[in-house]
C-alpha cells in the first residue's frame, strides 16, 4: 500500500512552492515607476496652477495707468490724485498745447496758471459787490475781502516765480515744492477767511460769494494736491527730483 500511494503522489506540486504563485519583481518595480511618475506629473501640475494664480493676482492688485506719450492720458494721471479731477482735467487742457512729453512738472506749472487767472478774474469781485450793498457787517467783511484776495494772489505769484528757471536749472527741487505749497496753503486761507468774516457778518451775499469763488477754491486744491504728491507721479514718469 505504501508504495501504491508513493506512486500516486508523484509528480505532484505542491500549490505553495509553484513559482507562478510568487510576486514578478519586474512587475512590482514597472507599478512603483508608474505611480512614482503619476505622483510627479501631478505634483508639478499643482505647482504651475499655483504659481499661475499668484501671479495673476498679483498683476490685478498692482496693475495702476502708466504714462504715455499721450498728453490727455498723462493729464488724467496727474489729475487722478486730486479731489477735483474734473476741474483740473478741464483748467488744464484748457492752457495746455501739444507736447511731445508731457510731464507732472508742466502740468502744476498750467494748474498755477488756471489758478492765477481764476483768482485775478475775481479779486475785483469784493469791490463791486460793495458798491451794490447797503449793509454795514457785508461792507466790513468785503474790505477784508479785498485785501484777503490780493495776499491770496501775491502768495501764487509768488508759487509761479519758482517755476520760471533759466537754462540747465531744475525746475523743482525739495525745496521749492515746501515753498510752494506752503505759499499755496495760504492763499486758500485767505479765501476761507473773506468767506468766514461774511458768515460772522450774517451777511446775505455769503452763498453768492461762494459760488463766485468756487472754481479758484477748487484750482487752489488742485495745485496742491498735485504739489503734495509730486514725488510719486514724478516717478512715475521717470522723472527724479533735485
Amino acid at each position: 500500500m505504501e508504495s501504491i500511494n508513493l506512486v500516486k503522489g508523484y509528480g505532484k506540486v505542491n500549490p505553495s512552492e509553484d513559482p507562478s504563485s510568487f510576486p514578478n519583481p519586474r512587475a512590482a518595480h514597472k507599478r512603483r515607476l508608474t505611480i512614482a511618475l503619476s505622483l510627479t506629473l501631478f505634483l508639478t501640475l499643482l505647482i504651475c496652477a499655483f504659481v499661475g494664480a499668484f501671479i495673476h493676482a498679483s498683476n490685478s492688485d498692482d496693475r495702476t495707468p502708466s504714462p504715455s506719450s499721450n498728453s490727455a492720458d498723462s493729464l488724467k494721471i496727474v489729475c487722478a490724485v486730486t479731489q477735483h479731477p474734473g476741474s483740473c482735467f478741464d483748467s488744464i487742457s484748457s492752457l495746455n498745447s501739444t507736447s511731445p512729453k508731457p510731464d507732472p512738472e508742466k502740468f502744476l506749472n498750467l494748474s498755477l496758471q488756471a489758478t492765477v487767472r481764476e483768482l485775478t478774474n475775481i479779486s475785483s469781485l469784493p469791490k463791486t459787490l460793495i458798491s451794490k450793498i447797503n449793509h454795514p457787517g457785508t461792507v466790513s467783511a468785503l474790505k477784508d475781502c479785498i485785501s484777503l484776495f490780493d495776499d491770496a494772489l501775491s502768495q501764487l505769484n509768488q508759487s509761479a516765480e519758482l517755476l520760471n528757471v533759466g537754462t540747465g536749472e531744475s525746475t523743482l527741487t525739495v525745496m521749492k515744492v515746501k515753498n510752494m505749497q506752503t505759499w499755496v496753503s495760504a492763499a486758500m486761507t485767505d479765501q476761507d477767511t473773506c468767506l468766514e468774516g461774511l458768515d460772522e457778518m450774517g451777511s446775505p451775499l455769503l452763498e453768492e460769494v461762494k459760488a463766485r469763488v468756487q472754481n479758484a477754491k477748487e484750482y487752489m486744491s488742485n495745485t496742491l494736491a498735485i504739489l503734495s504728491n509730486m514725488p510719486n507721479l514724478l516717478k512715475k514718469f521717470g522723472i527724479s527730483m533735485h
